[in-house]
């Protein structure tokens, strides 16, 4: 049955990678368009027509009469040649000086911008060394044929030697050269653009990581430097990112983050077809700085549980989220959503290890964000990890989701002594909307998710912690409409039974607030794009059905002095 499931799946993978191949393919003849055969083709007619049109203008004077542009190709005399030939091979010789010069300029800046790995990138680069070998071996054709002219007999020629066909094969090369000029630096641009160069560090990544071979084909020196390989790229992405963040340079940063997800995305759903010596922690890998500090029983975790590669990457989104709180937190979201695209990718290839590998970094930035006092960062964190919850319960993944509920228990009661009352708020209402969609799901975990949801809160200890508890309350009171909505009144009496010790003057407020909020658009920019107290119409009446199993005499509004005197 195994190997009958298997069979379907690699042939998925196989058209899968077909047509990744085609779409490279066609991404490359597109470039190859744009960059080459149209300018080459348009500068190339234009000379070619100025050339024939000046010609013939020529041929109509006088003095040429009788001449024909064949002639004037095809006969030419040794001191003609030799001539020709002189200035011609200096021409390509600094043609050739030119480029050498003002691409390794352009690389060398480009190099110290971002990231060394652009100069080994260019030097490597195909199309870089054929226009490179070009250049060289039209100058090294253009001084062998100017050698091989002679102008008289000598002893051993009876008579002059004129390399014709040399001389033309010169004036073709030359040309081309010079036309070349413009196109190549164009390509030089295009090459050293930031988006493309992290693109082609993310390709030889995925490449290393990806590529296939089956136990004995490879010696394990092979298969140590395809690791160190695609460890490199990682690296080189995460450079690339801190120096973005030091230039300020959000698109560059955004970008290379995205990079370091989508890699690991490629990457997590192909492991099973990996030869199994990839994942070991060995050799040069052992030697790399992540690995070194670790000690062996972690090694050999990250080892047995093949995923190395998953946790380097998310290393590097944690190095970036560290930097980001400090100076660029608009890109703490973006390590956070790719942090997730991870875990979905996990999820869908039901890797369970890498999924654990994904929670234990989002519990990492939590940590992060409380220990500086981010509320901010924490907030979006929260939000795509909460996302990430709901699509386990989507997969049926009960208990992880269970155990990301008791994370976020634990943070929200760790926000509240040190005054992150609006983070506790948040969490409450994260784990509402998780509850509401593990009822929605018939999840298996949907009575524990609600316990756990109900210990969110406890009794403010100082005076402090009242509207962080006010919060975690009023989600308990969206998650009651929401199951009374549904005919679920025994789950709304348990959110009651937890409720019904509250001190009357803060459940009058709760209930007054929440029927106050009429709509969910918030005043302010907002990443989540609503309001949490903000419930739908045709649910809030059961606000009223909720709060009315409570005494009249905890929700009657208390009797003022003023008027226990009148009476």
């Amino acid at each position: 049955m195994d190997g009958m499931e298997r069979g379907p799946i690699l042939s998925i993978r196989a058209r899968a990678a077909t047509v990744r191949d085609v779409s490279q393919a066609r991404r490359r003849w597109t470039m190859a368009r744009r960059i080459w055969i149209y300018p080459l083709s348009f500068l190339g007619g234009v000379c070619l027509a100025l050339v024939v049109l000046i010609h013939q203008l020529d041929l109509l004077r006088p003095e040429n009469e009788g001449l024909t542009a064949l002639q004037i190709l095809t006969n030419i005399s040794a001191s003609e040649a030799a001539q020709i030939m002189g200035g011609v091979g200096e021409v390509i010789a600094a043609i050739l000086g030119i480029v050498i010069t003002v691409a390794s300029i352009i690389v060398q800046l480009a190099a110290n911008r971002y990231t060394p790995r652009i100069t080994d990138m260019f030097v490597r680069d195909r199309t870089n060394l054929a226009v490179m070998a070009f250049f060289v071996l039209s100058a090294v054709f253009s001084l062998w044929v100017n050698f091989s002219i002679r102008e008289a007999a000598s002893g051993s020629l009876p008579q002059p030697f004129i390399p014709f066909y040399g001389v033309i094969t010169t004036m073709v090369l030359l040309s081309l050269s010079l036309l070349m000029m413009a196109p190549y630096f164009a390509y030089v641009f295009d090459f050293l653009e930031p988006d493309n160069v992290v693109g082609r560090i993310k390709a030889s990544g995925v490449a290393r990581a990806l590529q296939h071979s089956r136990p004995g084909q490879e010696n394990d020196r092979a298969v140590d430097e395809r690791r160190v390989l695609a460890l490199s790229s990682l690296e080189q992405l995460a450079d690339i990112v801190l120096n973005a963040i030091e230039q300020k340079d959000k698109g560059i940063a955004s970008k290379t983050v995205d990079s370091i997800g989508q890699l690991v995305v490629a990457y997590v759903p192909h492991k099973p077809d990996l030869d199994p010596r990839w994942f070991q922690i060995q050799g040069e890998l052992a030697r790399d700085a992540d690995f070194v500090s670790m000690n062996l029983e972690a090694l050999n975790k990250l080892s047995s549980t093949r995923t190395w590669l998953e946790y380097k990457a998310l290393r590097q989104l944690l190095m970036v989220y560290r930097e980001a709180l400090a100076t660029m937190p608009d890109l703490i979201t973006r390590v956070a959503i790719d942090t997730r695209y991870i875990g979905q990718a996990a999820i869908g290839a039901g890797d369970r290890d890498a999924l654990q590998v994904v929670v234990k970094f989002f519990n990492t930035y939590m940590r992060r964000s409380l220990n500086a006092k981010d509320v901010a960062a924490a907030y979006n964190v929260l939000n795509q990890y909460r996302y990430l919850a709901e699509e386990l319960l989507k997969a049926g993944w009960s208990q992880e989701v269970v155990e990301i509920a008791r994370h976020f228990k634990y943070y929200a009661q760790m926000a509240q002594p040190i005054g992150l009352a609006f983070l506790t708020e948040t969490v409450a209402f994260d784990l509402c909307e998780v509850n509401e969609v593990a009822y929605l799901l018939k999840s298996p975990a949907r009575d524990e998710l609600l316990r756990i949801f109900l210990e969110v809160d406890k009794e403010a200890e100082v005076e402090q912690q009242e509207s962080s508890l006010r919060g975690v309350r009023k989600a308990q009171v969206k998650l009651a409409t929401y199951y009374l909505q549904r005919g679920e009144s025994s789950l709304a009496r348990k959110i009651y039974r937890d409720m019904r010790d509250e001190r009357p003057d803060r459940l009058r407020s709760i209930r007054a607030e929440m029927l106050a909020v009429t709509s969910n658009e918030f005043w302010e920019i907002n990443d989540r794009g609503g309001v949490f107290e903000y419930i739908e119409p045709e649910r809030r009446q059961y606000i009223h059905r909720f709060f009315e199993w409570f005494p009249p005499s905890v929700l009657r509004p208390p009797i003022r002095e003023e008027e226990q005197t009148q009476e």
